[in-house]
């Protein structure tokens, strides 16, 4: 009987244990990456769909990823409310930084990007903006040239032989382009940073040493008040308000750029950036570069190339946010789609010696071109005190509307200088 027992208790035991060996195993757990969101602030209004369709490519093949884009552009980008949202622990990922003062400026929320794959193969020179005790904090968006876009249908229309390369000259083609029922020149100065930085820029450019003369106002040797430069600048811009749109402080980038597109005006004060906006709203334009000329004298005339931006990377975020907005970045300048995104879809510059920067546009080919032959002058603006170029450029609005005169405008500007080099 005990031996009957065992015997079932053996067989009972056996076919439990075949059971449950002929039972589905448990499918092994995938183990994901976690989820990561990115907040970004894009300061490329003209390529804000692009830029989207680029991070969308990006999170296709990074389904953990999340990118988030604030585009700011125009009027928006006077970094006020990145200073606020850094100040409170919220500021984005992946921001941007001018370089030099703001290098210095900024460095708190700037990660040292000194060992990423890309800084080799950057233009050198491109990288000195934002190199500070040997380390880079930035990875430069693209090169970019400026000076007057002019439309040349427009300017064969109006008798105009060549691009006038003297103020003279381009007072005589404003006047031949107004008898021909054309606007000459798109005048959109609701934005600061386009008299405050670009304009301004000028004059400082076409100093005959303009280290030398930015360390003279910094040490009070020179003022801004008895440079003839200046002067000159502000003929040049008496010009664009004579020969311009009506209601030039209420005509923002949009519709300055549209003035010109539309063939309404014939000269807009722009860079290759607005390739992108041409492309789209008329894509057969027939447009060529122009230095901007303020006085007769075209010796040191030469459009002005730099890198206006660099890509910065939030200190402040987490180690993983840090570890993925830097994946991005080297996406974005290796990658067969971030390349294909640069070059095709935002007609940048590519600041990089491994991208190749083919139909880019007739604006990047003539910048391009220029840049190739030493045939430029730099940006100047990065070397002004911090916060200068927001009073430059509120003060000329205010001479514009006619609420300060010449003189007064000129005091203006040595006064912001003298106040914010000492700060």
């Amino acid at each position: 009987m005990m031996k009957n027992t065992f015997l079932s208790l053996f067989l009972m035991v056996s076919l439990l244990l075949s059971a449950c060996q002929n039972e589905a195993q448990p499918e092994k757990i995938e183990k994901k990456d976690p989820e990561i969101t990115l907040d970004l602030r894009n300061p490329k209004i003209e390529v804000s769909t692009q830029f989207e369709e680029m991070t969308r490519a990006y999170e296709r093949e990074n389904p953990n990823v999340n990118i988030r884009v604030h585009t700011v552009g125009g009027a928006m980008d006077d970094l006020a409310d990145l200073k606020a949202e850094m100040a409170t622990g919220t500021g984005p990922d992946i921001f941007t930084n001018t370089g030099f003062e703001n290098t210095i400026l900024w460095q708190n929320f700037l990660e040292d990007l000194s060992g990423e794959p890309w800084v080799d193969q950057a233009y050198q020179e491109a990288l000195t903006p934002v190199t500070l005790n040997g380390k880079v904090f930035g990875m430069p968006i693209n090169l970019e040239g400026y000076g007057f876009i002019y439309n040349k249908d427009l300017f064969k229309k109006a008798g105009i032989a060549e691009p006038p390369d003297t103020l003279t000259k381009l007072t005589a083609a404003a006047e031949k382009l107004q008898k021909a029922g054309i606007t000459p020149f798109a005048t959109g100065y609701y934005e600061d940073w386009k008299l405050g930085d670009h304009l301004m820029n000028v004059a400082f450019a076409q100093q005959e040493n303009t280290e030398e003369f930015i360390q003279n106002l910094n040490n009070g040797t020179e003022k801004i008040t008895t440079n003839q430069n200046f002067n000159d600048l502000l003929n040049l811009l008496d010009l664009t308000l004579k020969f311009g749109n009506d209601n030039p402080l209420t005509t923002d980038y949009t519709m300055e750029v549209n003035l010109f597109t539309s063939g309404k005006a014939a000269i807009i004060q722009q860079g290759n950036w607005i390739q992108p906006m041409i492309d789209q709203a008329a894509p057969d334009m027939n447009i060529g570069f122009m230095p901007i000329p303020i006085n007769d004298r075209p010796v040191k005339e030469a459009l002005v190339v730099s890198v206006p931006n660099y890509w910065a990377v939030n200190k402040q975020a987490s180690p993983e946010k840090k570890k993925e907005a830097k994946k991005f970045l080297n996406w974005m300048v290796s990658s067969e789609q971030g390349k294909r995104y640069m070059t095709e879809e935002f007609k940048f510059i590519p600041a990089f010696h491994h991208i190749n920067s083919d139909d880019l546009g007739p604006l990047a080919e003539e910048t391009i071109q220029n840049y190739k032959k030493g045939n430029t002058v730099p940006s100047n603006w990065f070397d002004f005190p911090v916060g200068i170029r927001e009073e430059f450029g509120a003060a000329t609005q205010l001479y514009v509307g006619k609420q300060l005169n010449r003189t007064q405008l000129l005091n203006e500007y040595q006064k912001s200088w003298e106040r914010f080099s000492k700060e």
